[in-house]
């Protein structure tokens, strides 16, 4: 059964990505053209911003979270398997020159997620409790008045990260222990079918009273959790990096001169004129850093701002530190390696490379960090799917069930084969993809009326913009609760 719903997946899953790879690149390079190049003009004042929220209170409401901890919820989810074992999959189908690609998609996908956080910020609304909520299908249903198409994204976003993408998480975690106790390639261990259960049931454990908890507290855990992990990650790399000096000049050179050699990767109407490495670099680098997905925004949503184009800011830097920095220090690590990747997938090709230079304690080490990674992942993931089953019925009963689901997958991940969950997460990552670019076209202007909002402001000397909704009719008229009425 499990062979039949793999080959149905990818069935449907193929042509849809000859068309999305496309889509994206052109929502991209529209947003960063339309908005000024936004992503770049304001890195630097993004940075600061991000930094800053961290110490500064803006909440009117102590159920609210702070602009960083919606960074870091966003980051959470961002920088997990996507950048250690997707980053190897790329690399090992597409070659060295889907890491390019990979850069690519991220630095224009920055406006991207500029636009659809920005957009999330300003739709969005409070619930009972006084949390704030919000997110594609808010921003499709009142910007668009398409609440069927918010319902569609909405459930769309609940199978593909409170489900699917939990189950990658929890199989890469497992794929990692797995390597780590030496059961991985031709060394595979009869004995691992009972402990890839003990896996599964010890993050089913692990992760239960965070889910359970909520929205608030994931972001306490992510706040915590996040820079730690990607900091003693970053550090490992550049130590790898600096020893091996000398070849970075030919791995940059390799990566240049296989990104544009053509390897075919699908047929269709596109298909045959996309490469390889530019499927699988584009593909891996959506996976990882999210931008123009919809599933970013609803962690930005949650944040309590002054300004929505602040948090989209301080989001579409998220996709900085996850690609061009997270995914890029891997990228390194395997092709600074030089091994062949044979029989290894995912993780354990990152382990072999790691462990080529470091010695044997990287496998522990590397399943260490990916627990950190992929186990901070499941919460921030759970924490997205949270806010759209609110949107569709704010239940606690249904919430809770919801809540068994999701650990019913994180099982499943642990026990699955790796080519089954990763196609499944293609399949819904694209199905989200096309109903929030589209949206986010349709809702351009008022991307562009924030912008330039924001960016006055800052030209006429405020360093902390504040936005009055008043000041546009059309605008107040679409967005349906009184939050930015100053």
């Amino acid at each position: 059964m499990i062979d039949t719903i793999h080959c149905s997946v990818n069935f449907i899953s193929s042509p849809m990505w000859d068309w999305l790879v496309w889509i994206l690149i052109l929502i991209g390079v529209f947003f960063t053209v339309m908005t000024g190049f936004v992503q770049f003009r304001l890195f630097a004042h993004s940075v600061k911003s991000m930094l800053a929220s961290r110490k500064t209170d803006h909440h009117e409401h102590s159920e609210s979270i702070s602009s960083f901890q919606a960074f870091v919820t966003g980051l959470a989810s961002r920088v997990g398997t996507g950048n250690i074992a997707g980053v190897a999959i790329a690399v090992s189908v597409g070659g060295p020159g889907a890491v390019f690609w990979m850069w690519f998609i991220a630095l224009i996908g920055m406006a991207s997620a500029f636009a659809e956080s920005s957009l999330a910020q300003l739709f969005k609304v409070r619930d009972a409790n006084g949390h704030f909520r919000g997110g594609p299908a808010y921003y499709i249903r009142q910007g668009l008045g398409q609440g069927w198409l918010g319902v569609a994204f909405a459930v769309s976003l609940i199978l593909c990260f409170g489900l699917v993408y939990n189950a990658i998480q929890a199989n890469t975690i497992a794929q990692a222990v797995q390597s780590a106790v030496g059961c991985s390639g031709e060394n595979t261990c009869q004995s691992w079918n009972n402990g890839k259960h003990l896996v599964a049931g010890f993050l089913v454990l692990l992760s239960a009273p965070i889910i359970f908890g909520g929205i608030k507290r994931v972001a306490k855990i992510s706040e915590m959790l996040v820079p730690v992990m990607a900091v003693v990650y970053l550090l490992m790399a550049l130590y790898i990096i600096i020893t091996n000096i000398s070849m970075i000049p030919h791995v940059f050179n390799l990566i240049l001169t296989d990104a544009f050699t053509i390897k075919s990767a699908a047929g269709g109407a596109l298909g045959g004129v996309v490469s390889q490495s530019m499927m699988m670099g584009i593909k891996r680098g959506l996976y990882s850093n999210e931008a123009g997905q919809g599933s970013a925004p609803n962690a930005a949503a949650a944040a309590d701002v002054p300004h929505p184009a602040s948090q989209g800011l301080i989001q579409s830097l998220g996709v900085f530190v996850d690609t061009i920095i997270v995914c890029s220090c891997t990228a390194f690590i395997i092709l600074l390696s030089q091994l062949p990747s044979g029989d290894l997938t995912g993780i354990q090709l990152t382990q072999a490379a790691l462990e080529s230079h470091v010695g044997a304690w990287a496998q522990t080490f590397l399943a260490v960090i990916l627990f950190m990674f992929a186990f901070s992942s499941i919460i921030g993931n759970y924490a997205y799917a949270e806010t759209n089953v609110q949107y569709l019925k704010n239940n606690p009963m249904i919430l809770n069930v919801f809540r068994i689901l999701v650990l019913g997958f994180v099982y499943f991940g642990s026990i699955a084969e790796v080519p089954v969950v990763w196609d499944m997460g293609d399949l819904m990552m694209a199905t989200m993809a096309y109903i929030n670019l589209i949206s986010i076209a349709l809702l351009s202007k008022y991307v562009f009326i924030l912008a330039k909002d924001y960016s006055a402001q800052l030209k006429s000397g405020i360093k902390e913009p504040v936005f009055n909704i008043n000041k546009y009719p059309e605008l107040k008229q679409k967005v349906k609760s009184d939050i930015w009425d100053k």
